[in-house]
């Protein structure tokens, strides 16, 4: 007797997840609860109280990846992909946070597929620092950076975040192409409430200071493919150890990335009512006077234990 052919799941077929998966979102539906980052407000509900850096972040939202000369361009596997995508002013900054709890501790996995552009714009020139030359593109120069991180928060109290970014340019607009991560934690609320820091609109709200970034690994130059309607997913995984608190290892494509000696920031001050706090966002920023976006085919989270 023959048996039947194995059904596959082609679009989770693509990702390589620990034992339990905790979420699999595709975006041909809804959101799945990725929703805009937004500062904490008074207990009269006064919007006017939530930081001036983190006001306008903006919404992530559900796009068929349409463009002005080819149309509808459409996703990796679907109708619909996650859009974060920034105002035109310099700094800015679009996120999409997915908030979640942890039923235990140990390894914890996040997968996409993703694709970043600067806005087409047609008929008049922006700064860029790559000329046309037929092949490259001013647009590759005028993408800023992206951003995958969390915020977590377990044992006492004790809370950190885990902090990835791609920077493309830096904020002269000079191509840089680098991994980085912050060596201070993320200022919250709290720290504006205690008087510590006051930041202006579009501060960079992950590590407002250049200077606590550092870089690893190689620079790593990603699929631009020419021009700014061109979309070329690629495959991110990130491990981490909410066991340890450490990070574990990044994958970008085919270039693996071993990072066990990458701090992991911790606040000195305890936190209350966040108890298990396991969250996930991407960010997008534009460095450059025109709007950044990224696009994501769908995520998957999983875990180890």
């Amino acid at each position: 007797m023959e048996r039947a052919a194995p059904v596959i799941d082609a679009g989770l077929s693509k990702y390589d997840p620990l034992g339990r998966i905790l979420c699999f979102d595709r975006f041909d539906s809804t959101t799945h609860g990725w929703t805009e980052l937004i500062g904490n407000y008074d207990g009269s509900g006064d919007l006017g109280t939530v930081d001036e850096h983190m006001r306008d972040f903006r919404p992530p939202q559900l796009s068929n990846c349409s463009f002005f000369d080819v149309g509808t361009h459409g996703t990796l596997s679907g109708k619909y992909a996650l859009k974060l995508a920034t105002r035109p002013h310099r700094g800015h900054t679009a996120t999409g946070i997915r908030r979640l709890t942890m039923a235990g501790r140990g390894r914890v996995r996040i997968e996409t597929y993703f694709a970043f552009k600067a806005e087409a714009t047609v008929g008049h020139e922006l700064p860029a620092s790559v000329a046309w030359d037929g092949n490259r593109h001013p647009s590759e120069s005028q993408f800023g950076a992206f951003t995958v991180a969390t915020d977590i928060c377990a044992d006492n109290g004790v809370r950190y975040h885990n902090v990835i970014r791609y920077q493309n340019t830096n904020l002269a607009g000079e191509m840089t192409q680098r991994w980085m991560y912050p060596v201070v934690p993320e200022p919250t609320p709290r720290d504006h409430q205690e008087g510590k820091f006051a930041l202006p609109y579009a501060a960079d709200f992950t590590a407002p200071d250049p200077d606590d970034w550092r870089t690893f690994d190689e620079p790593l130059e990603l699929c631009v493919n020419e021009v700014p309607t061109k979309i070329n997913w690629h495959y991110l995984r990130w491990d981490i150890d909410t066991r340890t608190r450490k990070n574990v290892e990044l994958r970008l494509n085919d270039r693996v990335m071993d990072m066990s000696d990458v701090p992991v920031p911790v606040y000195p001050d305890r936190y209350s009512t966040l108890d298990n706090l396991l969250n996930f966002y991407f960010s997008v920023r534009t460095h450059a006077g025109i709007r950044n976006f990224l696009f994501l085919d769908s995520v998957l989270i999983s875990v180890d234990w």
